[in-house]
């Protein structure tokens, strides 16, 4: 069996972990510190702190901004449920959108869902193809919107209108107007999941990018806190002489990155734009050139002349199938030993958002997208000869299929 995700080491790896192990700290020391340091130079962002996982730093993010009761939070019906669940977790409303053509939220409907309660807007790049961030920030800054923005709280006030925390989990790389992301907006928030295209095992980081009215290395000392149980001083500064007394000021969480992680990280993103997104771009474009002239075939966009995907998951679309079908070609890949998936249900499909009163229906051009898309594999160790056996076996089902209800 083909698998559809499949990890990749190398000796530098192996090297870096032996050498965290050999040093006696494994939690977060110098190579967290080292890392933060390297993605922020990356990006281009102000300043970036290191967590435990993308979905904690969303939420991190939503309760430095005191989002809470009665207050909504605007997001994509077509993402995973972790961007959903952290709006819950802090006990506002989830206000789903529709998606556009591309499967990233629709700014037509973004407008239209913009209450006087909206106190964030969380696009998410899904794919790894970064949104439309000039409309998303160009919107929230119209007098109209502005004139409407109900501040509760000092951090809100200061910044006077809706904010933007980008689920920026499969974009690490993308770009958008000759810039990466994690500059593009006032937040962006990376996954490095084990399945990512830069991975620490779990892990994943916020981007700070907050413009000049705030003092961005001020709130990553904050979040440094906030992310240790509200505690004033972390292992590595305690070990200083003198220096074992620590306050808690908060109660916070736990939800550091330690350095074995940042130590994968580090190696990760020294190969990351010179290997990992030239294999997976690669991977992309041998894909689009099998797919693109099949008449059934609706390959995704991901490079145009103001955007580039980070080419995080590749979603093939079938034209003129429903779900029942589409889930009837992934059984006939499955049978011809290459494994395939599907990005993503919608949220509102989940029964625990059912029960909230969401339906899959309300999102008719996202759950269109849903019922026709299959994932196919792309990781960095994939070969041409493998390749060439994904795109066999799905046009294989797909003709298949075609054929029984033709």
């Amino acid at each position: 069996m083909l698998p559809f995700y499949k990890p990749s080491y190398d000796p530098d790896t192996v090297k870096a972990l032996d050498e965290v192990l050999q040093s006696g700290w494994l939690t977060t020391g110098a190579r967290t510190k080292e890392f933060e340091k390297q993605l922020t130079a990356y990006c281009g962002n102000k300043n970036t702190i290191c967590v435990s996982a993308a979905t904690t730093g969303l939420e991190l993010m939503l309760r430095w901004f005191g989002v809470g009761d009665g207050d909504e939070v605007i997001l994509p019906a077509y993402t995973y449920s972790a961007t959903a669940n952290v709006i819950i977790h802090c006990g506002a409303k989830p206000v789903f959108v529709d998606s556009g053509p591309d499967f990233n939220l629709s700014m037509k409907e973004v407008e239209k869902a913009i209450t006087s309660a909206t106190k964030v807007i969380m696009p998410v790049d899904f794919a790894g193809l970064p949104c439309d961030y000039d409309s998303l920030n160009e919107l929230v800054a119209r007098d109209d919107l502005v004139a409407m923005w109900e501040s509760k709280n000092e951090i809100q006030e200061h910044l006077g209108r809706i904010l933007i925390l980008s689920d920026s989990a499969h974009s690490f790389g993308g770009t958008y107007k000759g810039k990466t992301v994690g500059s593009l907006t006032d937040i962006s928030v990376f996954s490095f999941h084990a399945v990512k295209n830069l991975t620490t095992g779990e892990g994943g980081a916020i981007a700070l990018n907050l413009n000049s009215k705030f003092d961005n290395k001020a709130i990553y000392n904050s979040l440094n806190t906030n992310s240790l149980h509200g505690q004033t001083k972390d292992a590595l500064a305690k070990t200083k002489n003198g220096e074992w007394r620590y306050d808690v000021v908060n109660a916070g969480y736990k939800c550091n990155m330690t350095d074995i992680q940042a130590a994968i990280g580090l190696v990760e993103l020294a190969k990351y734009e010179k290997h990992t997104l030239v294999k997976r771009k690669a991977i992309f474009d041998y894909y689009t050139k099998a797919f693109e002239k099949l008449e059934w075939a609706e390959v995704p966009e991901y490079s145009s002349e103001y955007r580039t995907s980070s080419c995080h998951i590749y979603p093939l679309r079938i034209r003129g199938i429903e779900e029942m079908q589409r889930d009837l070609i992934i059984e006939r890949i499955f049978s011809r030993k290459v494994a395939v998936n599907v990005h993503f249900q919608l949220v509102p499909m989940m029964s625990f958002y059912k029960g909230l009163g969401y339906t899959p229906e309300s999102y008719p051009v996202a759950f269109d997208n849903y019922t026709r898309e299959i994932t196919l594999p792309v990781y960095t160790d994939l070969s041409e000869s493998d390749m060439d056996k994904v795109i066999a076996a799905v046009t294989e089902s797909v003709l298949e299929e075609l054929v029984v209800n033709a």
